[in-house]
């Protein structure tokens, strides 16, 4: 069985950074993508990034030049750097990745973006 566990979430005032964290554990071969998504309340879950075993990432408009996802593929982890966070960026953000067939998601860790 495979675990994600999420973790660098928390508050932050607007203009802030924060760093998520996302490992997994258990029987693992091969990860192929990993990436983000995040959903706010009263709104639909939202891809924010994605990174390829290759190392290409994709990034919604709204983060593109504030965020950067990368990976260790040694570690199993996947990170989302956040910088200059905005209130907007405020929700819960769950990691997934694909694992063979299989995806996987995180437990979801909570950012809010507030003065």
């Amino acid at each position: 069985q495979v675990q994600l566990v999420e973790s660098g979430g928390g508050l932050v005032q607007p203009g802030g950074s924060l760093r998520l964290s996302c490992a997994a554990s258990g029987s693992i071969s091969s990860i192929s993508t990993m990436g983000w998504y995040r959903q706010a309340p009263g709104s639909q879950r939202d891809l924010v990034a994605t990174i390829f075993s290759s190392g290409t990432s994709n990034y919604a408009d709204s983060v593109k030049g504030r965020f950067t996802i990368s990976r260790d593929n040694a570690k199993n982890t996947v990170y989302l750097q956040m910088n200059n966070l905005k209130p907007e960026d405020t929700a819960v953000y769950y990691c997934y990745m694909r694992i063979t067939s299989t995806t996987y998601w995180g437990q979801g860790t909570q950012v809010t973006v507030s003065s």
